[in-house]
């Protein structure tokens, strides 16, 4: 019950703040620049308010304080780790919305320093989860019920490669009006349904949060959409997303979850790869892969649908597979 109400509060709360954000973002002038190589038709979403992700932001971090305070005073700061990593990256975001802001286009902060601080995210992160007992140097394999022991060190190179890799894949999903919002609702619905099943009601309690932030800021960047998260937005989400994956003490499950975001950042990849190679040809119309179907006919509205879809099929098969964890019976759900 108290993951649903956390949905419910951070629903209302983030809503509300952005009704009053928005006209804010316009006063300040805080408008999108688009890219230029990408679809023709979207240069008509220009000036668009950006940095929309702070509703959602803030209506997580007020219902962690009030929904969460129970957990957080037991002593359980998993949920609090999760928000102040993914709140790292949502400033980094930040910084890079200024600076594209300030300077009128579409580059902010240089991939060096941009790298660099992602880094120091994950590594910090990691650390904090191992000092407090939350995280152990092995990886859960889903469906096949097996746990494969690292070398820490190891460990340590895959987390921050997973997560740094993980927080930009989510960025680069952020290209269609509501697409990244849209698809990571089945993501969160999944880590709420497997923390309120095993009884893991902090982590919960987080995942409801994000459920419900996301809810109320797709009234506002559906199609066609008033304002955009920026990389304030979907740098957070990256990091909530990898967050709640490595506080469940399952990365590997991001292969299921995040297949969106993997299928996006692979075909952009592979078209820069392919590119390079053949001097000019290209396997896609256009890259990422939303713009390809865009370029290839497809709505926007279209694209949000289709890739929420099978975001939603992949975190069901993923919830099939972990199943064998912790042994689903019927007593391990709360009445």
């Amino acid at each position: 019950m108290r993951i649903v109400i956390a949905a419910l509060f951070s629903f209302v709360i983030s809503a509300v703040a952005g009704k009053l954000l928005i006209p804010v973002l316009r006063r300040m002038k805080a408008g999108q620049s688009i890219k230029e190589d990408g679809p023709t038709w979207h240069m008509s979403k220009q000036g668009t308010p950006t940095m929309g992700g702070l509703m959602f932001i803030f209506g997580i971090l007020t219902t962690l304080v009030v929904i969460g305070a129970p957990d957080i005073l037991a002593g359980d700061y998993r949920a609090v780790f999760i928000f102040l990593f993914a709140l790292v990256f949502g400033v980094i975001g930040y910084i890079d919305d200024y600076e594209k802001v300030k300077k009128h286009e579409n580059t902010g902060l240089t991939a060096g320093p941009k790298f660099l601080l992602q880094l120091a995210a994950a590594i910090a992160f990691t650390t904090l989860l191992r000092h407090f007992g939350y995280l152990a140097p092995h990886l859960y394999v889903p469906f096949f019920n097996v746990t494969i022991e690292l070398p820490w060190v190891v460990y340590m190179v895959f987390a921050a490669f997973v997560m740094v890799g993980t927080v930009n894949a989510v960025n680069i999903t952020d290209g269609v009006d509501g697409l990244s919002s849209s698809v990571t609702l089945p993501v969160a619905a999944f880590f709420a349904l497997a923390a309120w099943c095993w009884q893991l009601l902090d982590l919960g309690v987080f995942a409801g949060a994000l459920f419900g932030g996301l809810c109320a800021f797709l009234l506002y960047n559906h199609y066609p959409a008033k304002v955009f998260m920026g990389d304030t937005g979907s740098l957070f989400l990256g990091g909530a997303v990898c967050g709640l994956a490595f506080a469940f003490d399952m990365p590997l499950i991001l292969i299921l979850v995040g297949i969106v975001y993997i299928a996006e950042t692979l075909s952009d990849i592979i078209q820069v790869v392919y590119f390079k190679a053949t001097h000019g040809k290209r396997i896609f119309k256009m890259a990422p892969l939303h713009h390809h179907f865009e370029m290839c006919g497809w709505s926007e509205k279209k694209v949000v649908g289709v890739f929420t879809l099978v975001s939603l099929l992949f975190c069901a098969l993923a919830f099939v597979g972990i199943l064998g964890r912790y042994g689903f019976l019927m007593t391990n759900i709360p009445g």
